[in-house]
């Protein structure tokens, strides 16, 4: 595993507990992470995958919910197809995603480990405020209930 590790976040308008939906309930994820079917039952231990098509190339990415506190944290590890690297432990890398409310206005802080290089690192952080972004529109708009 590398050292090199990234946190971005982005305020969002709306309480934890919708934002937490748009995180975890598959059918919002798909409307704004590029069409990617997720799946998990979001209990520790458990599996979580990512399956779909990106220019044209399908994906099966995957990972394990390593902790978890519904609502406001989770940790998971992730492997992806299309990260060019062999499906082994030593290349998956840790997500996490808090949640911070006040004053009905929530915080998402997206943390991440085990990245392979400074430019993988700024890559990823680009990748979570643009997918985010649009998660942060959603529900923002009132879209996610």
């Amino acid at each position: 595993m590398t050292n090199i590790s990234s946190k971005t976040s982005l305020t969002i308008h709306a309480p934890a507990a919708l934002v937490w939906k748009a995180l975890t309930d598959p059918e919002i994820v798909k409307q704004y992470f590029f069409g990617t079917n997720q799946q998990s039952d979001w209990q520790q231990g458990s599996t979580i995958t990512w399956t779909g098509e990106w220019e044209g190339k399908t994906y099966q990415d995957h990972g394990k919910i390593l902790e978890i506190t519904p609502g406001s944290y989770v940790k998971y590890s992730y492997w992806s197809s299309m990260g060019g690297t062999e499906d082994k432990l030593e290349n998956y890398q840790n997500v996490s995603y808090i949640l911070n409310e006040k004053d009905g206005v929530t915080t998402l802080e997206i943390g991440q480990e085990n990245i392979k290089s400074e430019a993988a690192k700024e890559h990823s952080e680009q990748n979570w405020q643009g997918i985010f972004g649009k998660m942060k529109e959603m529900v923002e708009r009132g879209q996610v209930k």
